[in-house]
């Protein structure tokens, strides 16, 4: 766990819960001799790059958490530089809850889920909605050539702290396009042995009428 991370969610009352329940010590450890935690390496920068979805979350001006899910292609999350990423923000149910709340509060927690390898990115930061004519360069840059015309701004966020999760209970899950690049090699072997199956029926049906 990263320094940066520690600092901002283990609150004082986080802190009590960990004395509590007996980690303390080891989070203790954490905060003073972990990483930073709050540049990305090329191993975060690969993973938000192959992300096709995320979870958002930000709080109401009445405290309420909302999570809202954001996805498109693998890329549609892009990297600006080692502190920023950003995603172009799509025409929806026009609700605006995270706007509103991002508005109130530019504090949002991202989820990045990777669930063949059941890996997990949390990332901490502040938010920042860009739309009208002068975020209109940017919102071309980050939407895809079919999408465009739906995007409406994006949403940049500065990152304060992030962390990898525990892989425990995560339930790994495949898409469609997974499922067929694993199972191309059987595909293929069945082929294979279809093939293989017609020419021995061939040579038995050639024996056959010899006899």
């Amino acid at each position: 766990m990263g320094r940066s991370f520690a600092r901002v969610a283990f609150t004082p009352l986080v802190k009590k819960q960990q004395a509590l329940r007996g980690s303390r010590q080891q989070y203790e450890r954490a905060e003073q001799f972990g990483k930073a935690g709050d540049v990305l390496t090329e191993a975060e920068r690969e993973f938000i790059l192959s992300r096709d979805s995320l979870y958002m979350a930000t709080v109401s001006e009445t405290g309420w958490p909302y999570i809202q899910h954001r996805g498109g292609q693998p890329g549609f999350l892009h990297v600006l530089d080692d502190r920023r990423i950003a995603f172009a923000d799509y025409r929806g149910n026009r609700q605006y809850i995270s706007l509103g709340n991002i508005e109130h509060d530019d504090r949002v927690a991202l989820f990045l889920m990777d669930y063949p390898t059941c890996s997990r990115l949390k990332i901490l930061g502040h938010a920042e909605v860009r739309e009208g004519a002068d975020a209109q360069t940017l919102i071309g840059e980050l939407s895809g050539p079919g999408v465009r015309p739906l995007a409406e701004r994006a949403i940049v966020v500065r990152i304060e702290a992030f962390d990898w999760n525990c892989q425990q209970y995560i339930t790994p899950r495949y898409t469609e396009e997974q499922v067929v690049q694993v199972m191309a090699p059987v595909r293929q072997r069945l082929a294979e042995l279809e093939e293989e199956n017609k020419r021995l029926r061939a040579e038995l049906d050639r024996v056959a009428l010899k006899g």
